[in-house]
């Protein structure tokens, strides 16, 4: 493997380890991996850290296409969800707390409700009977 730059958002080996353990390996009997599991994860926390669109990805990562792949694979197994409550439960646990949450907090403001919105539900603006061409107080010539 040839070795490049570490970006900002590349795990160290000692968080790889504390990942490794959740990143399914290669499967046996077919085509070995082309690429490390860790580029893939380094790619995925790439674009995540940055935002950039697949397409945007750097060429020293594995193609775009690979990493795309890898990521609804992983959604859709449950990997990135293993890894996400793993990782926060040995942090609650550092720090001294349980490792599953006890509480939630919802803001108010990105709740869906069930009223109708929009438009239709809210008043609409007053205008002066002066403003209003029509004017009672206008008389008629």
């Amino acid at each position: 493997m040839d070795t490049r730059k570490p970006y900002p958002s590349d795990l160290t080996k000692s968080e790889w380890a504390q990942v490794e353990r959740f990143v399914p390996p290669p499967k046996p009997g077919g085509r070995p991996a082309k690429h490390d599991r860790k580029e893939i994860v380094d790619a995925l926390l790439y674009v995540a850290r940055t935002g950039c669109q697949w397409r945007a990805l750097p060429h020293d990562f594995p193609p775009w296409g690979t990493v795309q792949w890898y990521f609804r694979v992983w959604t859709k197994d449950g990997t990135l969800d293993r890894i996400h409550e793993a990782l926060r439960g040995d942090l609650r646990a550092a720090e001294g707390r349980h490792r599953q949450p006890s509480a939630a907090v919802v803001d108010s403001q990105s709740v869906k409700t069930t009223e109708k919105g929009g438009p239709a539900a809210t008043m609409g603006e007053r205008r002066s009977p002066a403003a209003s061409g029509t004017s009672w107080s206008i008389r008629s010539a």
